[in-house]
C-alpha cells in the first residue's frame, strides 16, 4: 500500500473525520479546520458534506466506511493530497432499543457494520500511513454504552463493547510505531439525529430522551474535546476520556429538572 513519507510535527496537521455529515463528526471538522488542520470529511451523504466543505475549507468525500472500494477511493485521495497524520472515527450509530428476546438481526447486523467493522476497516486502510508519519493517531469514538449495558441497549451495547475492545489492543499494538490510540466516550449528547434515528424517526420519543435534562451534552462539546486529545503534545496519550453531562452522574441515574 502507499505510504507518504515521514513528517515533523510542526507541518500542517491533517485528518480524516468520518461520520462528517451530521452531529459529532460535523463538528469535529468545523473545530479541526478552525485550528487549520488539513480536513478530510467523510460520509455517505454528499449534498451535505459539499455544504460543510464551502463552510470550512475541508475536502468533502463521499464514502461508506464499511465499503472496500470505497474506502480504497478514499486511501487513493488522501495519498494524493499529501497522507495525513489523524484518523478520526466518529461514524457508528444505533437502532432501536428492543430487548434481546425480540431483537431484530437487521438492526444488530446494521450496528455491528457500522460502528466495528467500519471502523476496522479504515484503521486497517489507514495504519501503514500513520505509521509512516512518525507519530500518528487514531481516536475512536465509542460511548458509556460501552462501559454499562441497560435494558433495550444490547445491540448498541454489543455493537460499542467490540469498538472499545478494538480499541484497547490498536492501543498495545501501535505503542511500538509511535501511534497514540485514543478513545472517547460520551455519555448523553442531544444531536440532530442520533436519537431519531434510532427510534425510527419517532420525533416525540426522541425528544423525551433529553426531557427535563437542563444541559445535555452538545455536539460541539464532543468536538472540542476531541480537538484537544488530538492537538496535545504527541507523547501525552489521553488513552480513555469519559465525557458526561453534570446531569448524568451514571448511566442509571439523570437528574431531570421542570418536567
Amino acid at each position: 500500500m502507499t505510504t507518504v513519507p515521514q513528517t515533523t510535527e510542526d507541518q500542517q496537521r491533517s485528518a480524516v473525520v468520518t461520520g462528517a455529515s451530521t452531529g459529532i463528526g460535523e463538528a469535529t471538522v468545523r473545530a479541526l479546520a478552525a485550528e487549520g488542520w488539513r480536513v478530510y470529511a467523510v460520509a455517505r451523504r454528499a449534498e451535505r458534506l459539499e455544504a460543510l466543505a464551502s463552510e470550512t475549507g475541508a475536502v468533502a468525500v463521499q464514502a461508506d466506511i464499511a465499503e472496500d472500494d470505497d474506502v480504497a477511493r478514499l486511501v487513493a485521495e488522501v495519498t494524493s493530497g499529501g497522507g495525513i497524520d489523524t484518523l478520526v472515527n466518529v461514524a457508528g450509530g444505533a437502532r432501536g432499543t428492543d430487548w434481546i428476546a425480540d431483537a431484530k438481526t437487521e438492526d444488530w447486523e446494521w450496528m455491528l457494520r457500522a460502528n466495528v467493522i467500519g471502523t476496522m476497516k479504515l484503521t486497517r486502510a489507514f495504519l501503514p500511513m500513520l505509521r509512516a508519519t512518525g507519530h500518528g493517531t487514531v481516536l475512536n469514538l465509542t460511548s458509556v454504552a460501552a462501559l454499562v449495558s441497560y435494558e433495550g441497549g444490547g445491540g448498541y451495547n454489543a455493537a460499542k463493547f467490540a469498538e472499545r475492545g478494538m480499541t484497547r489492543a490498536l492501543r498495545l499494538e501501535e505503542a511500538e510505531h509511535n501511534v497514540r490510540v485514543i478513545e472517547v466516550l460520551p455519555g448523553l449528547v442531544k444531536t440532530e439525529e442520533f436519537t431519531l434515528k434510532r427510534l425510527g424517526g419517532d420525533a416525540e420519543a426522541a425528544e423525551k430522551v433529553y426531557a427535563g435534562v437542563e444541559e445535555p451534552l452538545t455536539a460541539e462539546d464532543i468536538a472540542d474535546v476531541v480537538r484537544y486529545a488530538v492537538t496535545v503534545p504527541h507523547h501525552i496519550n489521553l488513552d480513555e476520556i469519559v465525557v458526561r453531562p453534570v446531569a448524568q452522574a451514571a448511566t442509571h441515574k439523570l437528574i431531570r429538572r421542570g418536567r
